[in-house]
C-alpha cells in the first residue's frame, strides 16, 4: 500500500516546495505541478508533491492516519 502525506506549502523555489507535514518540514520535489503558492496543500509521496489538494482533503487524510494509527480503528475500516 502506498500512503501520501498531507502537506502545506511554505516556500516554493524553481522545481522544489518547502513543505509542513503535520510539524515536520522536508524539502520536496514540485516538478510534477505546474503552479504552487506557498499555502497551498500537497499530497507527498516518496519526495514528490504528487498533487495539489484542498483544506478538506487535508483534514480527511489526517483523520485516515490517526484511524490506521489506532489498532482498533483500523477494524472499523
Amino acid at each position: 500500500m502506498c500512503v501520501g502525506i498531507p502537506a502545506k506549502v511554505l516556500n516554493v523555489t524553481k522545481s522544489t516546495a518547502l513543505v509542513d507535514a503535520s510539524g515536520a518540514r522536508r524539502t520536496v520535489s514540485a516538478a510534477l505541478l505546474d503552479h504552487l503558492d506557498p499555502g497551498d496543500y500537497v499530497m507527498v509521496h516518496a519526495g514528490l508533491a504528487i498533487a495539489k489538494i484542498t483544506d478538506d482533503d487535508t483534514e480527511e487524510a489526517a483523520s485516515v492516519l490517526e484511524t490506521l494509527e489506532d489498532p482498533q480503528g483500523a477494524e472499523a475500516l
